[in-house]
């Protein structure tokens, strides 16, 4: 029975392949630090765009809620906007009550 313990530059001399523990440990490190990085710069993207969109839709029912204004004297709610054709298809919305009045702003005219 012998020991081989000779240094590493001995056996690549020689022809022996393989990699250390360490260095497939560094390499798996490397990979781990890379996979992070890429899971974050992702996961931001994603949350960027949705902020856009949810930008685009309240601009639009803004914009539909100040023509119907101008029309009725009044803003109003997801069923009037469809019904004068300001808004369409079937919009998914979180209800925020904010106060009692439904009157439009300065300078409206009611019809």
């Amino acid at each position: 029975m012998t020991s081989d313990h000779r240094p590493l530059s001995s056996r690549v001399r020689r022809g022996e392949d393989g990699f250390t523990l360490v260095e497939l440990l560094v390499v798996i490190v490397i990979l781990g630090i890379l996979a992070a990085i890429v899971v974050f710069s992702v996961r931001g993207i994603g949350d960027k765009g949705r902020g856009s969109a949810v930008a685009a839709d309240a601009a639009t029912l803004r914009t539909a809620q100040e023509a119907h204004c101008a029309r009725h004297g009044r803003y109003g709610t997801v069923d009037d906007l469809k019904a004068d054709g300001l808004i369409s298809g079937d919009p998914v919305y979180n209800a925020i009550a904010v106060g009692e009045e439904n009157e439009c702003g300065r300078g409206a005219k009611s019809s």
